[in-house]
């Protein structure tokens, strides 16, 4: 059997998309005006044989019926506006999810911000550049990293999620973990989403505890655990597996759609596997859901920028946001809120001004 996925290309921006769009020349992005598309690759998988084309939007009248179908569903929710089910925050602009490692041993910035005083000092931080999001964890999943018991994790993290609310009201509360019992107490104290990096398989009780709640959350890829994940990963084909693994998730295992999905950067996947995610990322619009990307400090900048590379890797950092904001992604996980702000804010009249 042929399976056949859709990949907008060829995107267009500012003024150009909007005239295009008013001469039905070209789609939307996502619902927006400034953003549009006019080209699609069409790729099919039939066993292990992968095949692609580029069609141009005129031409898909001219498919075969069993193409024409699949396609002109996919484009249905790939130029769907995405509907705001996470609090205070807009899927139509770009916004950014600040880190807040609670933990001694993150790769990044392991032990900088564990005391209550310097934790939410770097709070306001985040929140003052541009942060809309603030994601909460207390344990580390670098590479090579070992699962910690639920008491310590909590342990490291409970003064933040407890407190909050209290002083940021107006600001979305994401909490990083992998266990139920973390995401049943955090709700408590008013968390707006659940990030789970093992994609809520870590805690088999994780989806059946949170069903009652109905909180919204981000379905991550990994392959493996963090210990392991970086082990020679193999995949058959690394997009269309990770689109295969969100489309029967969301079909079978999510209660509502309430998600945001992450193709995990970094998670169990080599160089070549993180630049074709980062490369080939609008094929996941065609699954109608916002994306988050975090490429943050990651090592795949490192081993692309050889002697060039830097601690923070903010250049590297930037370079990637730019490209994905390019490309529609809505939501991007980075440590310097600051200068990602700074370079979205001015990339964006860039394009839109193109």
């Amino acid at each position: 059997m042929i399976k056949y996925y859709t990949r907008a290309c060829n995107f267009i921006y500012g003024s150009r998309a909007k005239f295009l769009l008013k001469k039905r020349e070209a789609y939307s992005l996502c619902g927006q005006k400034n953003i549009a598309f006019n080209y699609i690759e069409i790729i099919s998988r039939e066993n292990n044989q992968v095949k692609s084309k580029l069609v141009h939007i005129k031409d898909i009248k001219n498919l075969r019926k069993s193409e024409k179908t699949k396609i002109k569903k996919d484009i249905g929710k790939i130029t769907s506006k995405r509907k705001n089910f996470l609090y205070k925050v807009n899927f139509s602009e770009p916004s950014i999810m600040g880190i807040l490692n609670q933990t001694p041993d993150s790769f990044s910035d392991g032990g900088k911000y564990n005391t209550k005083k310097k934790s939410f000092e770097h709070i306001s931080k985040m929140i003052k550049y541009g942060a809309k999001i603030i994601d909460v964890g207390g344990e580390s999943t670098r590479p090579g990293s070992k699962t910690i018991n639920p008491k310590i994790e909590w342990q490291r993290i409970k003064f933040v999620i407890k407190n909050f609310k209290k002083k940021y009201k107006n600001v979305c509360l994401s909490i990083d973990t992998r266990k139920s019992e973390l995401m049943v107490k955090s709700i408590n104290y008013d968390i707006d989403l659940i990030n789970d990096v093992s994609g809520f398989k870590f805690d088999k009780q994780s989806l059946s505890k949170l069903k009652e709640f109905k909180i919204p959350k981000v379905l991550h890829h990994m392959q493996g655990t963090p210990n392991t994940m970086q082990k020679d990963p193999k995949y058959r084909n690394v997009l269309l597996d990770i689109y295969d693994f969100f489309e029967e998730s969301i079909k079978n295992r999510f209660f509502d759609k309430k998600v945001i999905i992450d193709p995990g950067i970094g998670f169990g996947k080599s160089l070549k596997h993180n630049l074709t995610l980062i490369s080939k990322i609008s094929l996941f619009h065609s699954l109608g859901l916002p994306i988050l990307i975090g490429t943050s400090k990651k090592r795949f900048i490192s081993q692309l920028s050889g002697k060039h590379d830097s601690i923070d890797r903010i250049g590297g950092t930037l370079a990637s946001v730019l490209f994905l904001l390019s490309q529609g992604v809505q939501i991007f996980r980075v440590h310097n809120v600051k200068e990602v702000k700074q370079g979205i804010l001015v990339f964006k009249e860039i394009l839109h001004n193109s």
